[in-house]
């Protein structure tokens, strides 16, 4: 997954707070590609744990070429990897590069009020459907990374824990998917300043949550999320989903 790393601010760009790195390489790809998979699309998705905006799916595709890489301080060598790995800039510096490597990669999205209606899982099924069906190739095999199978027929399957860090398609899709959601979130930042999209991408940062507190949930904010509960002054804009009344249905208490 591409959130960000417990105790990490998102955005932060210090070396020395980062993890070692593992770079990515073709160890899982290798076993698809033994068992028949030609055209295999690396998964990722990021915002899921945010509080506001879209959650986005990247879909990647490789070559099986050599992967980029990017120059270090003095002989160090920047692979790619996971992009909790890597600081802002080195996203920034990758997510350049990656498309001109990549065979092809397309993005899905999933806004807040889709979220609000149908909840995460069946949100990310489908902006990860849209960034698959967006592929200018179909992909015979689809790389998640994660236990668990958000996406399920008619696409199939493989789902590998930490793959954002051994899948060149997963790292370089979980590149792009969250320089792609930063950038959206910068641009809303713009239109709502005083919550500091840019710095936080929606997540609850302080800044984030005084502005909440004080001036309420902006359109790009998920209003089925708990933080409402908080919230006195506007817990009342709390939605509910109705179990009993089918997908999609939702109240407003």
């Amino acid at each position: 997954m591409t959130d960000a790393l417990p105790g990490l601010e998102p955005g932060t760009d210090s070396a020395l707070a980062l993890p070692p790195r593992r770079a990515a390489g073709y160890e899982i790809e290798d076993e698809l590609r033994a068992a028949g998979a030609v055209h295999i699309a690396g998964v990722d998705e990021v915002g899921r744990g945010a509080w506001a905006g879209p959650a986005v799916v990247c879909a990647a595709v490789t070559a099986f070429g050599p992967p980029p890489e990017l120059p270090g301080r003095g002989e160090r060598t920047v692979r790619l990897t996971d992009s909790k790995l890597l600081g802002p800039a080195q996203r920034e510096a990758f997510a350049a590069v990656l498309p001109d490597w990549l065979t092809c990669h397309a993005y899905g999205e999933a806004g807040p009020e889709e979220i609000d209606e149908v909840g995460m899982t069946e949100a990310l099924r489908r902006a990860a459907c849209r960034a698959l069906e967006a592929l200018p190739l179909r992909p015979d095999m689809v790389l998640l990374d994660g236990a668990h199978d958000f996406l399920g027929r008619p696409w199939r399957v493989r789902c590998e824990v930490k793959a954002d860090q051994r899948s060149v398609s997963v790292a370089a899709a979980s590149v792009l998917a969250k320089v792609h959601r930063d950038r959206l979130m910068a641009e809303i930042g713009e239109e709502y300043p005083a919550y500091g999209f840019a710095a936080n991408a929606g997540y609850p940062s302080p800044v984030h949550q005084q502005a909440l507190a004080e001036m309420g949930p902006t359109p790009h904010h998920r209003l089925s999320w708990s933080y409402l509960d908080d919230l006195p002054q506007w817990r009342h804009l709390r939605k509910h989903r109705d179990p009993l009344a089918g997908s999609g249905q939702m109240t407003l208490l």
